[in-house]
């Protein structure tokens, strides 16, 4: 798309969030508007609206889904009654060598057939080029080796929130207004919604195998419209952008697609089960991607024990995954204003003795329009002996969190109830909250915190909005279950890779790629043969792509490491120490920035770093150094010193390999 063409060309600001009109007892839910953010400038902005206006009635477009593995691929797109339609693929990129694949038709919307297609036996490493319907030829490569990839978490993109005319009742859709309100929704939260896939996929490489999304894809649902094609509009943009032309989307049903069968026309998703089918779009589905399992459940469907099912026949089918993860719409973990919901918490409490009796590793969520990260948790309960309902909960809340007439932006909700209330309704209130904040339910790690290796528990990750068309604040009193939560009224996205022995987790705000958490890397025991394959890594890797103070790091892991793999009777314990310290150095290792020749900086050095001067290291073993913080390693300033820190894992290492923790200091002049 030219618009995104032109927005690639502007270096990315804050976006620019405002807050929507206010409404009775909460402070007003943030969006971000499209039209404000760094990426809109430069014409991008003026350019999008006019390819929204071609873009906006049509229904045809193409998505593409995750295959029963990573040897298939799906697809799904509308075509108009009586109009031909196929599907011709292949390796040249002028479909020279194209054959066509067979189609499934249904019908979906009235003058209008659902198309779907499955790829099978794609060989790996390959790029593949496909044509729908004649329309423009795109293409797609297949991951060359899947032991060892990334995919992109995103929550709630939930296209059209964004409007303030939402429809509520039949007649809503009616007014004059509302068709234009909608529009001009859609087209602001496809902007960002593509600014954020754009983002992603650039910041795995242009590699990621597919984007994975915890739910309501679209905003108007059929419980209060029940005309289903108000919501074409919204697929239609959500569908728009082009990096989902070739990397797939799994989706999740979330509350606002779980009505509509226009969710099944529009996604092809691999191995659906009667399973969890709440008599609209389904039940549960799973696939495979190298060595792990993903478990995608529809949880508007409240019937646990079908579930349950689910994930013990999924899991019993395939035994030789390493990891297994599971997504669900519902933020069972959250830490914003859904979180504590008592109808949220009874999924919960119903559905994690599940996840930990099938050895789950984590479990990725939506909901919640707010990040949160929790600890590793196993075993959690309410401590109450009462039910609490939503009503009861729902009346306490409201006055929990009320601004009175305020209109300014907030990311955390006041709390209005004091902890020493003598109202008997408040002190349930609090008594509930503080009930399922699971603490019990935390295992402690080692001293590092942000790697758990061979745990016994789950982690659970709440998705910011990845497309800034609602954010809710964060609820008052942080849980004892949560590790880290942020809201800046910002969209976010998270990258996920997995190897065979780490599963490494990092999530960035989309306006300027930073990270808004630490990394958090889930490790399984290693043995000989993976260390030597991640120590080879490691050599190939050149000094000179990195800053010397991260490479000398990496360096000092690497090297322990070898020692630890030399060692043919090194325990199971010493070689997962060693693989996860070297994982965490390579991680932490930061490119060398690409400069164009200028003049000298003011404190007389160039901005060359070969005429720096060589690194020398020291070492720091008091106690402070020993107990600091990992930190991340970032680049130097000439004429500045730095203390880093080794990666957190490699601390890990100093007992296994002998040897103590090592600080880099380093002067330019």
């Amino acid at each position: 798309m030219k618009w995104k063409k032109a927005a690639m060309l502007v270096l990315a600001a804050a976006l620019v969030c405002q807050p929507m009109s206010a409404f009775a007892d909460a402070a007003p839910d943030g969006m971000t508007d499209a039209s404000q953010t760094a990426a809109a400038q430069g014409g991008a902005w003026e350019a999008w609206t006019q390819e929204w206006e071609t873009l906006k009635d049509d229904w045809t477009q193409v998505s593409i889904s995750p295959g029963a593995d990573e040897t298939q691929m799906n697809f799904a797109w509308y075509s108009k009654d009586g109009e031909q339609t196929g599907f011709v693929y292949g390796t040249s990129s002028d479909l020279s060598d194209g054959q066509s694949a067979q189609i499934t038709q249904t019908a979906s919307q009235e003058g209008y057939l659902s198309n779907k297609v499955t790829l099978k036996n794609l060989q790996p490493g390959t790029t593949y080029y496909y044509q729908v319907a004649g329309k423009e030829i795109e293409s797609f490569t297949t991951d060359d080796d899947t032991s060892d990839f990334s995919f992109i978490f995103v929550g709630d993109p939930q296209i059209g929130s964004s409007n303030e005319e939402k429809a509520k009742t039949p007649e809503d859709i009616q007014k004059p207004t509302f068709l234009t309100a909608q529009s001009e929704a859609v087209r602001n939260d496809t902007f960002n919604w593509s600014y954020t896939l754009d983002r992603a996929y650039a910041k795995t490489g242009n590699s990621a195998g597919f984007i994975l999304s915890s739910g309501d894809q679209i905003q108007t649902n059929a419980e209060k419209v029940a005309d289903g094609t108000v919501s074409e509009m919204e697929y239609a943009g959500y569908l728009s952008p082009d990096v989902m032309k070739s990397v797939p989307v799994a989706t999740t049903v979330g509350n606002h697609d779980a009505d509509n069968a226009n969710y099944t026309y529009h996604f092809n998703t691999p191995n659906l089960s009667d399973l969890g089918d709440n008599g609209y779009v389904g039940g549960d589905y799973y696939f495979t991607y190298g060595d792990a399992l993903f478990m995608i459940l529809n949880t508007q469907d409240t019937n646990v024990s079908e579930h349950k099912q689910f994930i013990e026949e999924t899991v019993a089918a395939n035994q030789d995954c390493k990891w297994r993860i599971v997504t669900l719409h519902q933020d069972i973990y959250g830490s914003a204003e859904h979180s504590n919901e008592p109808e949220i918490t009874n999924l919960r409490y119903s559905l994690v003795p599940i996840f930990e009796e099938n050895d789950v590793d984590i479990v990725l969520t939506g909901h919640d329009h707010a990040y949160s990260r929790t600890k590793m948790l196993k075993g959690g309960q309410s401590t109450t002996g009462f039910e609490y309902t939503d009503d009861e909960f729902d009346e306490q809340l409201d006055k929990d969190i009320d601004v009175g007439d305020s209109t300014e932006t907030i990311y955390e909700a006041p709390a209005n109830i004091s902890d020493d209330t003598t109202d008997p309704a408040e002190q349930r209130y609090l008594e509930y909250l503080y009930s399922v904040m699971d603490e019990n339910a935390v295992l402690e790690l080692t001293d590092n915190q942000d790697v758990a290796i061979d745990s016994e528990g789950i982690m659970y990750l709440t998705a910011g909005s990845s497309s800034g068309s609602k954010y809710y604040d964060l609820v008052p009193r942080q849980q004892s279950y949560i590790a880290n939560r942020w809201q800046q009224d910002v969209p976010t996205y998270s990258v996920i890779d997995v190897t065979e022995t780490t599963l490494t987790l990092n999530t960035y705000r989309t306006d300027t790629d930073e990270k808004i958490d630490s990394q958090f890397m889930l490790v399984k025991s290693a043995d000989h043969s993976q260390l030597s394959a991640l120590i080879s890594e490691a050599e190939a890797l050149a000094s000179d792509d990195y800053t010397a103070e991260s490479y000398g790091v990496m360096q000092q892991a690497l090297e322990a490491a070898k020692t630890v793999n030399d060692n043919a009777e090194a325990t199971t314990e010493e070689l997962t120490n060693a693989y996860t310290a070297l994982k965490s150095a390579m991680d932490a290792l930061v490119e060398v920035p690409v400069q164009a020749p200028s003049d000298e900086k003011p404190d007389g050095n160039t901005d060359d770093p070969s005429q720096n001067d060589n690194d020398s290291f020291v070492t720091d073993t008091s106690a402070a150094g020993v107990n600091a913080k990992p930190s991340t390693v970032k680049p130097v300033k000439t004429g500045d010193y730095t203390n880093v820190v080794l990666p957190a894992a490699v601390l890990v290492l100093a007992a296994a390999a002998g040897g103590t923790t090592i600080y880099i200091r380093r002067k330019r002049s």
